[in-house]
């Protein structure tokens, strides 16, 4: 059910769709974006203003942080850990045409917002439904960048709608982009559509009527697939959903989540044959996933190969405690502490 990928850097995937856990603040949020590279989504409290007792118990906690036994512990805790995505976060040029965009033609509902007027920055989320329990969206505007390198590396987002024809026409009487026109998928027979946003970033769309959750996917290309699914299976925690090869368009894709993708969003990994390595830009950012205990994420990944670019702890300032890894490829993901998640949101 995915339609014929395109890119510059190789054909890539086109399609789309975890017991809800606590919602982390809109604060914690941008600090943990701001660990992406090239023009940050910035902390609204940096490190030096930690008080010596936020770093006693940053080495404190460091100092629990649990040890496996062996690799099989390790991978036994990590499918274990309640787990669920929580939100995707990218970086628009115009913050209120894009929340516009996506209200109107999209149908995703404002669920908070916040300027951040010392810190030069702003951000939203959107999405269908509380963030406590559905996958969202954070954009975020940093003053003054009006366009950003989506690259070819990342494919797009899914979304899940009753009506594709109908959705497609909305977005064209609003002026938004129409790149693929209604139809069965290439190779299957469900309805889909291509649409993109103000700044580029891509959608799909496809015909799910009463999706639990209508925001279902999100795409990146990958270098070697097989590697990227054992990753995202011992790293991650995560589960293979499905796998398909499409010989015919030269591309295989892997679905991968923490439930079922008929329920729930899912990262959608394309490996297009012959093409091993992609541009990045700097417009995505990556995607934030909810953990019972960093320390022991952070461990597994390390054990699978993963790269720890933010080791666990609490941030500066509000003790929210995360970690940020990398896989293989460079996608960047940032585990947030469950209970601190409540704590915040409390």
């Amino acid at each position: 059910m995915r339609a014929l990928r395109a890119t510059a850097a190789g054909r890539g995937a086109v399609a789309c769709a975890a017991a809800p856990v606590p919602r982390r603040s809109l604060l914690l949020s941008t600090a943990a974006a701001a660990l992406q590279s090239e023009l940050p989504l910035r902390l609204t409290r940096n490190a030096t203003g930690a008080t010596a007792a936020a770093r006693i118990r940053a080495s404190a906690d460091a100092a629990q942080a649990a040890t496996f036994a062996g690799a099989e512990e390790a991978l036994a805790w990590a499918k274990k850990d309640t787990r669920r995505l929580l939100h995707v976060v990218y970086r628009v040029g115009d913050l209120d045409k894009t929340i516009k965009f996506y209200a109107e033609c999209l149908g995703m509902k404002l669920l908070r917002k916040r300027d951040i007027p010392e810190e030069k920055y702003s951000n939203a989320f959107l999405g269908y439904g509380p963030e406590d329990s559905n996958f969202a969206v954070e954009l975020t505007y940093n003053y003054g960048v009006d366009k950003y390198d989506i690259g070819s590396g990342f494919g797009h987002f899914g979304i899940g709608v009753d009506d594709v024809a109908k959705t497609v026409e909305l977005v064209r009487a609003k002026g938004g982009k129409v790149t693929r026109e209604p139809g069965p998928a290439k190779g299957g027979k469900t309805v889909i559509a291509f649409v993109e946003d103000p700044d580029g970033y891509k959608f799909e769309i496809l015909e799910r009527p009463g999706t639990p959750e209508p925001l279902c996917q999100v795409m990146l290309r990958v270098g070697d697939l097989d590697r990227a699914i054992s990753f995202y299976e011992k790293a991650c925690g995560m589960e293979l959903l499905r796998k398909r090869d499409n010989p015919e368009y030269k591309y295989t894709v892997a679905m991968m989540g923490y439930g079922p993708e008929e329920k729930n969003a899912v990262l959608e990994l394309t490996y297009n044959y012959g093409v091993t390595e992609y541009e990045k830009g700097n417009a995505y950012a990556q995607i934030a996933i909810g953990t019972d205990d960093v320390y022991k994420t952070a461990e597994v990944v390390k054990l699978f190969g993963g790269q720890v670019v933010r080791e666990p702890g609490p941030l500066p300032g509000i003790n929210t405690k995360i970690t940020a890894i990398l896989d293989p490829d460079g996608w960047k993901s940032v585990f947030v502490d469950n209970i601190d998640f409540a704590k915040e949101l409390e």
